[in-house]
Formats: C-alpha cells, sequence, structure tokens
C-alpha cells in the first residue's frame, strides 16, 4: 500500500507541509481536509505519482491499481460516453477495438490469421467480463445522472459539468485498488451525490477523498486526514468526530501553554520578589535556572482562516418580498420552466433543489431580471432591492480591474474604510486588495462577490450555487451569515449540509413540476422516502406524537399496511430481475466462452460469427435495460423500508 514517507513539499515560495508521514490502509476510506490552497490536491497528485516530492519519498507498489480522475478530460470528446468510461480498463478497450476493425464488413471474407487473433481477442475480452462490462458502465452513468439516451451520443454534447461526470464514471470503472478522488461531488446534483455515497461505502478498496462537503464526508470516510499547520495529522472516524477531536486536542494544548506562562509567572514574581534579599538571594537564584529550563509548548499558526459575511439590509421590504405566477421559460423547442408559481414572505429563508439541467438557474437568473420570461408574471415586493449571486463568476469579475475598485464599483459612494473593512472581513488584507479580479481563484472570486452584496445592503438575496468553490470554513461563515440576515434568501445549492442548516422552506424543482415544502429539507426528505441526515434529525422531526398519528392509529396503520404493500410488490419486482440478470449474465458467458475457443472462426464460418455478434449485441442491450430497471426498482424499494 502508499506510504508517504517524510515527504516535504512547496507551491512556489509556501510551505505545504514538511516531513509529513502517512501510511494508507487497505480498505479505509481517508477524507481530505483543510482550507483552500493548503494542498490537499497537491496531496493526491503525489499519491497518483503525476507529481514528485521535493523532500522524502512516496513508496508505491508498482502493480497497484490507482484510480484517479484525468486531467487531460477532453482528449475523448469524440467518443460516447460510454466508450470513455470503458477506456478506463485500456486492455478491454483496446481488445474491443482490435475485434471491431478484424471483423469483416457484411459479406466480407475472414482471413485465417484474423481468426487465430480473434479467438486471442475473445479470451482478453472475456477475462474482463467484456460482453457484461456495457450495463457495468451504464449503470455507472446513469447513477451519475446521465441518462441513457445520451450514453451513445458524442461527449462533447455534454455540458462541462456532465463531462466531468463522464470522467468519474470512467474512474469507478476501473476498479482500481485505490481510489484518488479531488471534489467528486462537484457538479453533481443532489441525486448524484447520494448515489455516489452508497457506491463509495460498499467499495471495498481504499478511498482517499478531497471535499468541502460536510455530509459526503460523514458519509463517505472513516478516517480523516487535516493538512494543517503544515503537517498531515491523522484522525479516526468521520469528519463530525475529527471536528471534536481537534477541538478537543487544541483546548488541551492551550490548557498546557496557560499552565506552563502560569508557572514562568510565578517563577518570575519569586525572583523579582527575593532577588535583592540576602536570606533569600541563591533560592532566587535557582529559580532563575529553573525558569531557563521551562520549555513553552507551541501552538503552530493554522492555515484555516474564517471570513465573516454580514449581510445587513438598508431597509426591510414589504411583507411580500416575491410572487411568480405562471412562469414559462423555453430554449428553443425545450421546455426548462413551465407554470412556475409560489410566493415568497419577507423574512423566509428559502432553497431551490433539483437535478441538474431542470431549470434551477434559469430560475434565479429569471427572478433577478438576467432572463426575460416567455409566458407568466414576476412581481418584486414593495421596497424590494435585490443582489444576485451568478454561478458563474467570469462574467461578473471581467477585466483588469483590482479587488478594491471592483468593490468600490459596488457602492461608489462607500467611505475608504468602509471598503478596507469589508474586504478584510472576507480576508483581502494588504496588498491582497491590490489583485487583479481575473486572477482570482474560485473560493477568491467567491469572497469577493460576497462581499459586494455586504456592501449593498440588499434585503433579497439571490444565490446561485455560492458554496462552490468555499472552503470548509467558508460555507460555515456563509450559513452563520444567512442564519443572522433579517431579509429574504433564495438559493440554489446542492450541498445539504447548508440547505438543511439554512433553508425553513424547500422548493424541489423537477420535470414534473415544481413542489413546495414549507417544513424544510427535512420534509422534502421524508417525502422522497428517503433517510434523515441523523437519527436525531429524524426523532426532532417526528416530534411528540398526537393521538391521531400515534402508532397503531387508523391513519398510521393504513399507511404501514399501504407501505407494506409496495415493499412486497418491489421486493418481487427486483427478485424477477435479478433472475432475468443472471439469466442474460449466463448466456453471455456462454457466447463468450465459444467464441473464445481457438478454432472458433475457422470452424463456425462467418455467417455464424455475424449471427452469434449481433445476438450478444442484443443481449448486452437488453442487460443494460434490464440493470436500469433493476437499480430504479431497487431504490425505490430502499426508499420505502426507509420511510418505515
Amino acid at each position: 500500500m502508499i506510504s508517504v514517507n517524510d515527504v516535504s513539499m512547496r507551491l512556489g515560495s509556501k510551505l505545504l507541509f514538511e516531513h509529513a508521514n502517512w501510511h494508507l490502509v487497505p480498505g479505509r476510506h481517508y477524507g481530505l481536509v483543510g482550507a483552500n490552497g493548503t494542498g490537499k490536491s497537491t496531496l493526491i497528485r503525489l499519491l497518483s505519482g503525476t507529481l514528485h516530492p521535493e523532500g522524502g519519498a512516496i513508496a508505491r507498489p508498482a502493480e497497484l491499481r490507482l484510480g484517479t480522475l484525468q486531467q487531460d478530460q477532453f482528449q475523448a470528446d469524440e467518443h460516447s460516453p460510454l466508450d470513455v468510461v470503458l477506456m478506463g480498463r485500456p486492455a478491454l478497450w483496446a481488445a474491443l477495438q482490435e475485434k471491431a476493425r478484424l471483423l469483416p464488413a457484411d459479406g466480407g471474407t475472414l482471413h485465417e490469421a484474423d481468426g487465430h487473433r480473434l479467438g486471442e481477442l475473445e479470451s482478453v475480452i472475456a477475462d474482463h467480463n467484456g460482453y457484461t462490462a456495457e450495463a457495468e458502465a451504464a449503470s455507472i452513468l446513469q447513477g451519475l445522472g446521465i441518462a441513457p439516451a445520451r450514453h451513445r451520443r458524442p461527449t462533447h454534447e455534454l455540458s462541462g459539468g456532465f463531462r466531468l461526470r463522464v470522467l468519474l464514471a470512467q474512474t469507478l470503472f476501473q476498479s482500481p485498488e485505490v481510489l484518488l478522488l479531488d471534489e467528486p461531488t462537484n457538479h453533481l446534483d443532489l441525486p448524484s451525490i447520494r448515489w455516489l455515497e452508497a457506491h463509495l461505502r460498499g467499495f471495498a478498496g481504499t478511498v482517499v477523498v478531497a471535499s468541502h462537503d460536510r455530509q459526503f464526508l460523514n458519509a463517505v470516510c472513516d478516517h480523516i486526514v487535516d493538512v494543517d499547520y503544515e503537517q498531515l495529522t491523522l484522525y479516526p472516524g468521520n469528519y463530525d468526530r475529527f471536528l471534536a477531536a481537534k477541538q478537543l486536542a487544541e483546548e488541551q494544548k492551550q490548557a498546557e501553554i496557560s499552565n506552563a506562562e502560569k508557572k514562568q509567572a510565578e517563577m518570575q514574581q519569586f525572583i523579582d520578589r527575593f532577588r535583592a534579599k540576602a536570606t533569600k538571594a541563591r533560592q532566587a537564584q535557582s529559580r532563575v535556572k529553573q525558569l531557563e529550563r521551562i520549555e513553552m509548548p507551541t501552538i503552530k499558526r493554522t492555515s484555516r482562516q474564517y471570513p465573516r459575511f454580514a449581510f445587513k439590509p438598508h431597509r426591510p421590504s414589504g411583507q411580500e418580498a416575491l410572487a411568480l405566477s405562471g412562469v414559462h421559460k423555453a430554449y428553443g423547442s425545450h421546455v426548462v420552466l413551465e407554470r412556475v408559481s409560489f410566493e415568497i414572505k419577507r423574512g423566509e429563508k428559502v432553497a431551490v433543489v433539483g437535478p441538474n439541467g431542470v431549470g434551477k438557474s434559469t430560475l434565479l437568473m429569471i427572478v433577478a431580471g438576467r432572463l426575460p420570461v416567455d409566458g407568466g408574471t414576476v412581481r418584486m415586493g414593495y421596497e424590494v432591492s435585490a443582489g444576485y449571486f451568478a454561478q458563474d463568476h467570469r462574467d461578473a469579475l471581467r477585466g483588469g480591474v483590482s479587488v478594491y475598485d471592483w468593490l468600490r464599483s459596488q457602492r461608489p459612494d462607500a467611505e475608504v474604510g468602509a471598503l478596507r473593512g469589508t474586504l478584510g472581513r472576507v480576508l483581502f488584507s494588504g496588498d491582497d486588495a491590490l489583485k487583479p479580479v481575473g486572477a482570482l481563484s474560485g473560493g477568491e472570486a467567491a469572497r469577493l462577490l460576497l462581499a459586494g452584496l455586504m456592501l449593498r445592503r440588499d434585503n433579497l438575496l439571490l444565490l446561485d450555487e455560492p458554496t462552490n468553490h468555499l472552503d470548509l470554513e467558508g460555507r460555515e461563515a456563509l450559513m452563520r451569515g444567512l442564519q443572522e440576515f433579517e431579509g429574504t434568501v433564495l438559493f440554489v445549492s446542492h450541498d445539504r449540509h447548508v440547505v438543511s442548516t439554512v433553508a425553513g422552506r424547500v422548493l424541489a424543482l423537477t420535470e414534473q413540476g415544481l413542489q413546495d415544502f414549507p417544513g424544510g429539507y427535512q420534509a422534502y426528505l421524508a417525502a422522497q422516502g428517503q433517510d434523515f441526515l441523523s437519527v436525531e434529525q429524524r426523532a426532532a422531526h417526528r416530534g411528540p406524537q398526537s393521538v391521531g398519528n400515534a402508532p397503531g392509529g387508523a391513519e398510521d396503520y393504513a399507511q404501514r399496511k399501504a407501505r407494506r404493500r409496495e415493499a412486497t410488490r418491489l421486493r418481487r419486482r427486483v427478485e424477477q430481475l435479478e433472475r432475468r440478470i443472471a439469466d442474460l449474465e449466463a448466456t453471455l458467458d456462454e457466447l463468450q466462452r465459444l467464441s473464445a475457443a481457438p478454432d472458433y472462426f475457422e470452424r463456425v464460418g462467418w455467417e455464424t460469427v455475424r449471427v452469434d455478434e449481433a445476438r450478444k449485441a442484443g443481449l448486452q442491450d437488453e442487460l443494460r435495460q434490464i440493470v436500469g430497471e433493476w437499480e430504479t426498482a431497487a431504490g425505490e424499494l430502499e426508499s420505502v423500508q426507509e420511510a418505515g
């Protein structure tokens, strides 16, 4: 397994870690946490071997199978997503491609040498479960939210976020012993994040994942590696346990320092008091020597920085902050929003959730006045002023202006002290304020845009994925700022911790329309038949049961009976599909075994080969379809069982 031995690494002049040590244990799932810029991505590149340490060494067995996201992510854009995933097993992909080249076109002649080679290729394909591999690849793509209709279309037709999903699917398909994942939940929607969590929890190999998603780290990881103090520190347990353990360790260290300082002060007081007295001079001198021998514990400066986001509306709005009625929006023939209607009252904090591509960003751009509606109305309430945070920062931060000048443009009448103070609160101090906005990192750009909203003092905040580039400290700070904000918030987010903490109401956009959940994220989860974030939250959500809802009540009994019937139906459907999958795989295995025989192609002739290949293709298509149906039915069964 991989070992990090006395490794030191710099990024330019910045020391990331020094004399770091870490031995990866097979089967463990590690989460890498730390502030932006501390070296988490660098560490993953060191582990993968694409980067070499400046000092020390990374020990890695030569035969170890690593799965990691490729940086040249757009090299295979002309291939279909299904083919890109199959490329994750190079030997299988090469065998499939060579077989396709050797098989003659209809009516062609199969040469004897080609027949021998085809037999060899069939053995390679059989060794890699080649005829069920497509079904496996399609299942992973579907789990990550890429619909089967897109599996065989060119990858370049997908958006950048969905192309990253294809690469993630390729990494998972590689069947590695060690998975190295850098921010894998970026660009994933909530259903895809939940699918990935379940997939990684069931992964028997080692996982190293860098993430700023607290709920994801809690669900997937059994150990946390903290990249801080220019060191790597290993903590057992998930992210919540790490937070508690780190806080306790820091408190103990601070107590050691306090005790040492107290002891120093007592000795110094004795020395100062009795040094001049002859009777005590020898004792005072002895204390001086003791004082010199005291070694003060030290705490290295943490790399974590904590911004302070404070949004204070200039004035309150009217009671009704926002109202949409029958809003319709289409891009050409593609309808994105249809008959969307809702109202938001002053002070409400509302999250918009739903799969990618369903129209969440479009909805916010319409409310912000950045897009016209094709039908329906958008009405802002009395005295409402809206501030908008776009998911794509590029349009808002173009040009070579400095951070300071950009912020001043958001409120030209602001005094220098107010501008500098706001920048300081979001971690732009000193010369950082002179950076050109075009050179900012994703996290820096997000903090600057939020600083602009702080300075504008709007009473309605429209935020599209505001936490995407923030580290965990930035996310926690933003959550506090939004919770304390006295105005109204409408925001899009795939971070479940943020949604459950901030939103008192959830609007779920689906292809079937809009659903409103006034009870917040827990009500949304309950309606989806999904589990709550924690046992405590489940108990708090249920609260005291009334007589009508008490176990044994008529309504509760009827619901439980209906769920039992549905669970029985789904269980039978899952079992039926599993039997069909087993039959299809057995048939394909037998066809594969026959075609892998050395004399198969000479013995049966080209016409039989063509018929067998067509049959295999048909069986593979059916297997992909049945696996998709099984995943849907199994997911529905799990949801019904979780709902009780």
